[in-house]
């Protein structure tokens, strides 16, 4: 193994950490803000930081999959990785800039603790599946690259 392989496996690695934690934070606190005025605002203020987290571990596995995959001829986990990386990209785009405004816009009015109307909610749930699977899913997937490698 090279330098650029360490290198490459490592920065991928380091997205999953960063972004995968993000999400995890947001979810359990999106989880318990759908009934509780508390995490409501809890969630709205911990969103402040878990946004740009996501965002720079989405980048990180880009680039780390991109040099992990330079040299590879499985087009199957190249197109698959591409597939769950334009989906959380995507999903992020909704977050950041429909349910975030929203959110930031709630909290300027002094109305953070009120629970999010149900239908936003069901969206923000339909995106934290989505969420859950593409990263959960990717980070399986680059754990099954490795050990058949």
């Amino acid at each position: 193994m090279d330098i650029t392989s360490i290198l490459s496996l490592f920065i991928q690695l380091a997205g999953f950490v960063i972004g995968l934690g993000a999400v995890t934070v947001i979810d359990f606190h999106g989880f318990l803000g759908r009934k509780s005025s508390y995490w409501s605002e809890a969630t709205t203020r911990t969103h402040k930081v878990t946004k740009p987290l996501i965002w720079i571990g989405i980048t990180l596995c880009l680039i780390g999959g991109i040099l992990n995959y330079t040299k590879s001829t499985n087009t199957t986990y190249i197109l698959l990785h591409l597939i769950l990386v334009t989906a959380l990209i995507l999903n992020g785009i909704f977050l950041s800039f429909y349910v975030s405004p929203y959110l930031l816009k709630k909290e300027k009015e002094g109305k953070s603790k009120e629970l999010l109307p149900s239908s936003l909610q069901n969206k923000i749930f339909v995106s934290l599946i989505f969420s859950d699977i593409g990263w959960w899913g990717g980070l399986l997937l680059l754990c099954i690259y490795l050990v058949t490698k």
